[in-house]
């Protein structure tokens, strides 16, 4: 298993990973409204769309430079990771520098602890020292694995425009 960029190879197991959530609905925000027709019509393009706030590309207001991994497992997808490379006002209330998700018919294998441990490596490469992660106060699964990685809770907070009160850890990004 590994993290890699994303790319055209994974474009399969990808969309059925999409399906899969949608189907579930379990996933974030972005997989449930993925619409899969024109991923299946136009893959390059999403990949496109994917990394447009890599460095090197234009940054629109409000935004900040980020990318994304996705673990696999030959040319299995079994989840993502989304690495922002610094906060600004919203990411530092909500959202932070790294968000993951794991595939439904892949959860409670240890792939998020993987997921976060090699982000965290990965934010370190980018000199980030602590590495804010959220998680909603209920998901008792993501609050494991924030801990498992050797995160510290800064606290429950509420955020506006989100249902949920949300935990706040710092995660040393030193291995």
């Amino acid at each position: 298993m590994e993290l890699v960029a994303p790319s055209e190879q994974f474009k399969s197991s990808f969309l059925d990973a999409v399906r899969e959530a949608q189907t579930t609905g379990s996933g974030l925000g972005d997989t449930l409204n993925f619409d899969v027709a024109d991923m299946e019509r136009d893959f390059t393009a999403f990949l496109t769309h994917l990394r447009r706030f890599e460095p090197g590309q234009p940054l629109p207001g409000g935004f900040v430079h980020s990318e994304y991994l996705w673990l696999v497992d030959g040319d299995t997808y079994l989840g993502r990771a989304s690495i922002r490379h610094t906060l600004n006002e919203r990411l530092r209330e909500f959202g932070g520098h790294i968000g993951y998700e794991v595939r439904p018919g892949a959860r409670r294998q240890g792939h998020a602890t993987r997921i976060l441990a090699g982000s965290l490596r990965r934010a370190r490469q980018l000199g980030i020292d602590s590495a804010l992660v959220a998680c909603d106060a209920d998901n008792t699964g993501s609050r494991r694995t924030i801990e498992k990685n050797g995160g510290v809770l800064e606290g429950q907070f509420v955020v506006p425009d989100h249902p949920n009160p949300i935990l706040r850890f710092w995660v040393p990004t030193l291995t």
